[in-house]
């Protein structure tokens, strides 16, 4: 019997990313002369939110600008984020919440089940909680399925791990 090769695709953040890229943003934010008295902050909330408070709505797009560059630049992708309506708060300020979206939420692990068996490949795959798993005979059939994830964007970004030859 020929043995089953598999890998999970499962969608991560990196947390320890996220908070240097809150730091560095932090620190430009204090350092730039626009944004200087508008009383800016980023937090990190818990290890999935980040929060962000801000003078009014142009100085709060500056800073998502500001820290949208420092994670693209820590790995950290844009797809992940889930950004929450902007609130006015206390002295006419505004917040915002971002949410880090960890594992796969079960619509795109449909999607990516649906794509997977549209694509004919002889792969079987299956939902796991928030990865999903690929199982197929042959490796290369695995690497060409790779392939076509990382070619279609489902709204998440996706890695894949524990590859395993059995």
């Amino acid at each position: 019997m020929a043995s089953d090769n598999s890998f999970d695709v499962v969608s991560k953040v990196e947390i320890q990313e996220v908070k240097n890229a809150i730091d560095q943003a932090s620190k430009e934010v204090h350092a730039r002369f626009d944004l200087k008295d508008s009383k800016s902050k980023i937090e990190l909330e818990g290890s999935d939110t980040i929060q962000l408070a801000s003078q009014d709505d142009y100085k709060l797009k500056a800073v998502i600008e500001i820290l949208s560059q420092k994670l693209v630049k820590r790995g950290v992708s844009l797809k992940n984020l889930e950004f929450e309506k902007v609130e006015p708060a206390a002295n006419s300020s505004v917040r915002q919440k971002i949410k880090l979206v960890q594992g796969i939420p079960s619509e795109k692990a449909k999607i990516i089940v649906a794509a997977i068996k549209d694509s004919k490949k002889k792969a079987q795959a299956s939902i796991q909680g928030d990865t999903v798993r690929v199982v197929s005979k042959d490796r290369d059939t695995l690497q060409e399925i790779m392939a076509l994830l990382r070619g279609k964007d489902i709204g998440v970004e996706l890695q894949f791990t524990n590859f395993r030859s059995n």
